[in-house]
């Protein structure tokens, strides 16, 4: 199953319910209002879009995510290296990392990502 496409403004909705979750309809109302100043209006047809593509989901006002946060990333993450830099994941870490310096802690982050990325190939 391919994963919906979210919008900026759905995912920020969606980031309160996934750090909240199960969520009360009527406590996302109070955190939509004043994390991101909607209306109860707005809350409601966000979270109708939202359950309609199957991200989440609202049962006896307890409102929760069908799709993790993880996997929204991965799939937004894979469709904007697609379309920015063709693909390649090398291109993207060289503009990323051009003028930004990498701490210790993130270079060795990444190599360690690399290694297990190795491991898990040769299992293969």
């Amino acid at each position: 199953m391919e994963t919906p496409k979210i919008f900026e403004s759905e995912y920020r909705f969606a980031c309160i319910v996934w750090e909240h979750e199960p969520i009360p309809m009527r406590e996302l109302i109070k955190l939509c209002a004043s994390q991101l100043g909607w209306k109860r209006t707005t809350t409601y047809t966000v979270l109708k879009r939202l359950s309609e593509r199957g991200i989440l989901a609202s049962n006896d006002s307890v409102v929760t995510s069908l799709i993790s946060k993880e996997t929204i990333q991965r799939q937004e993450s894979r469709e904007f290296i697609e379309r920015t830099f063709e693909g390649s994941l090398p291109g993207f870490i060289a503009a990323f990392t051009n003028n930004k310096a990498l701490s210790p802690e993130e270079a060795a982050e990444i190599k360690k990502m690399i290694e297990d990325y190795e491991k898990a190939s040769n299992q293969k």
